[in-house]
């Protein structure tokens, strides 16, 4: 048996002795001596992986066992998904720098920063001849003072505030061609966006669609400018961020659909159709189906019908076409003018969202047979509107002899279930 593979079998019997051996007579300081030896162990048993990945490339294993990639026989070989066996070939260019080596295996860095110094020193431009006076071998001793300089970072900075750091290297290390080599770095990295950028949905899996994209810088400010307003802490709001960002995604769809501003999709202005099964005798509906084909349950599908922009498609219990929408639904035009008059918002009780971001509201069913008009509508923000359709919440509306829309709380809110009203947009 070769050396290196008996020595790393002992090793990896040795550590699995160590992970459970009793810790309680460890002192604190002990503790914590021994958590950061057992990090550097793992970042060892990385550098390992790395080293052997990258042998295993240069003999052509992985074509010559079958597999497209390096990634793909990692993936084989160690039963890896996609990321890990992509980040652990990524590891190699590591090797290439020895003092960056050096430093995982002396434990001032971990190979993830590692990899991010490597990157960096990597990509700072080889000419960087004419400008203030340095030459070829200038511009190798910048190479290594940035180098150095990085790895001196890595006890007081993680992976992303080292890569931040890294972006600016050359302010530290070689202010003299600092300008000019951001330019040129920046030049690349926003080609490179150009070509990456992309966004994806998935198939529904148990109820979620899953979204993913890359952005370039450019873009991502775009983004972030308009989701911005939109999902602010607020006092008493117990969604996570990712919720409230999602959210706020979801009112600037809903706002640009609404805008009319979007080109016509097949002749017609964009608009989302739900299919709907529906009882004549019961007058009840059923499950709905998108015209993406994702079936959605009847509470959203009335939820959904109060929405400017949904033309339900209704169906009788033989699949045939009873009605394709009633325009007279929308509240548009004139009428929606007049609910932003009344209202001046989303009329939930104090709610502060202002009526670009609300949807006209029935407060009988449009399905039930309620009418479009503004006795029967109401403004309401999308968080809620999804309160007022779900019945365990409770809450009611009705309109006040005033003809303004008045929201009765459930009882677990106010047992005297006083009517109340929205006071932001009233001092309007």
């Amino acid at each position: 048996m070769a050396l290196v593979l008996a020595e790393v079998q002992q090793l990896g019997v040795a550590a699995a002795g160590v992970a459970v051996a009793p810790l309680w007579q460890l002192s604190d300081t002990e503790l914590t001596e021994s958590l950061r030896a057992a990090r550097w162990l793992e970042q060892v048993a990385r550098f390992v992986q790395a080293r052997l990945a990258r042998q295993g490339d240069a003999r052509g294993l992985p074509a010559a066992q079958g597999y497209r990639s390096t990634v793909e026989w990692l993936r084989a070989v160690l039963v890896l998904d996609r990321g890990p066996a992509r980040e652990l070939a990524a590891d190699a260019v590591v090797l290439d720098h020895p003092a960056v080596a050096q430093a995982v295996l002396d434990g001032d860095a971990d190979l993830r920063q590692a990899v991010v110094i490597a990157q960096t020193v990597d990509a700072i431009p080889a000419d960087l001849a004419g400008a203030g006076g340095c030459g070829v071998s200038g511009a190798g001793q910048i190479v290594q003072d940035a180098e150095t300089t990085l790895i001196g970072m890595t006890g007081r900075l993680p992976v992303n505030q080292l890569r931040r750091a890294g972006e600016r290297i050359l302010t530290y290390v070689a202010p003299q061609v600092a300008d000019r080599a951001e330019r040129a770095l920046l030049a690349r990295q926003e080609a490179r966006a150009d070509r990456k950028r992309g966004l994806t949905l998935s198939v529904p899996i148990d109820g979620l669609v899953y979204l993913s994209g890359v952005l370039g810088v450019e873009d991502a400010a775009t983004v972030q400018a308009a989701l911005h307003p939109l999902c602010r802490p607020v006092i008493g709001d117990k969604r996570s961020s990712a919720q409230r960002r999602v959210d706020a995604l979801l009112e600037v769809c809903r706002l640009a659909l609404r805008s009319g501003e979007l080109p016509a999709d097949g002749g017609e202005p964009p608009q989302l159709s739900v299919t709907v099964a529906y009882d004549p005798l019961t007058q009840a509906l059923g499950i709905g189906t998108t015209d993406t084909g994702m079936r959605v349950s009847a509470d959203v599908v009335r939820r959904l019908a109060c929405d400017a922009r949904i033309l339900p498609v209704v169906l009788d219990g033989k699949g045939q076409v009873l009605n394709v929408g009633r325009r007279r639904r929308r509240a548009t035009g004139s009428l929606r003018r007049a609910l932003h008059v009344r209202d001046g918002g989303c009329a939930f009780p104090d709610c502060e969202l202002p009526s670009r971001w609300t949807d006209a509201h029935h407060i009988r069913p449009w399905t039930a047979g309620g009418r479009t008009d503004l006795a029967n509508l109401v403004l309401l923000c999308r968080r809620h509107h999804s309160i007022v359709h779900d019945p365990a919440t409770g809450w009611k509306i009705r309109i006040g002899p005033d003809r303004h829309p008045c929201f009765i709380p459930p009882p677990t809110i106010d047992p005297t279930q006083r009517p109340r009203r929205n006071l932001y947009h009233l001092r309007q």
